[in-house]
């Protein structure tokens, strides 16, 4: 079994666990800024991609087209904590956009949600919405019993991948 298909399924069932994460980018003067996404991951014929329903924002636009790159961080009370260091693609296409909305209105509280919620978010192809495609390079898995000497982290990285 290759790394990836170790810690992929691990990492996705602990993200989707917790749900919500801290996701930075990199602004025009090379600072980093965070918010709070809420991703979803597909681990499906050996490739993980993770999908965001977003605000389209000029600010996220910038930061995303001149530094393509997003660092995600979950954690919760327990200690669980995973991270993801991914390409992020910024999707404005009607098609992709319909699948994300759809990704996310399909599947059960709290990993899925109803778009139509979010304010100015009407309908898949409303101006205000978007869809952030996530392609990990690195992934990391802390189970929080590794303080207590159980468990064991998992890390998978694709030296070559997203450069």
């Amino acid at each position: 079994m290759n790394a990836l298909a170790r810690v992929a399924p691990a990492f996705v069932e602990m993200a989707h666990r917790i749900v919500w994460c801290s996701a930075a980018t990199v602004d025009s003067r090379g600072r980093p800024r965070s918010r709070t996404l809420h991703p979803c991951w597909l681990w499906e014929s050996g490739a993980l991609v993770g999908w965001v329903g977003t605000m389209n924002t000029p600010l996220k636009r910038t930061h995303l087209e001149r530094t393509p790159y997003i660092s995600l961080n979950y954690w919760d009370p327990s200690q669980d904590n995973c991270t993801a260091e991914c390409r992020a693609t910024l999707h404005h296409d009607d098609e992709t956009r319909r699948m994300v909305w759809d990704l996310f209105s399909s599947r059960p509280a709290p990993l899925g949600y109803d778009p139509a919620n979010i304010p100015g978010w009407d309908r898949p192809t409303a101006d205000t919405f978007a869809a952030i495609r996530l392609d990990p390079w690195r992934l990391r898995v802390f189970p929080g019993s590794m303080a207590h000497g159980k468990g064991e982290i998992l890390t998978w990285r694709d030296d070559g991948a997203h450069r």
